[in-house]
């Protein structure tokens, strides 16, 4: 299997990178006093408030989106059918010409 990303360390300043293969664009970079012994990043309590606050955002929002999802899929028959009276009216008026 291909590898998508690799990471590597910038030979400048140490940083590690994460770079995606196919795009050629770094996806992360990582200073040398963020990351651990292990080369991991350092994930502090900050972080994981924040991921949390992020997944909870998409749970609260997620109810509210489908019901737009729903509302969308129930009006796309009216649309549908809008759509295709006024092609057959289209229609009839060049066979009547």
């Amino acid at each position: 299997m291909e590898t998508k990303e690799i990471d590597i360390a910038c030979p400048c300043c140490s940083s590690r990178l994460v770079i995606d293969v196919r795009t050629q664009t770094v996806l992360r970079a990582r200073r040398p006093e963020e990351l651990d012994i292990t080369g991991k990043p350092k994930v502090s309590e900050k972080d994981w408030g924040d991921a949390l606050g992020r997944v909870k955002s998409r749970t609260d929002e997620a109810p509210g989106r489908l019901d737009d999802l729903l509302a969308k899929e129930r009006e796309k028959r009216s649309r549908l059918d809008d759509l295709f009276k006024a092609a057959n009216d289209k229609l009839k008026d060049k066979e009547q010409d």
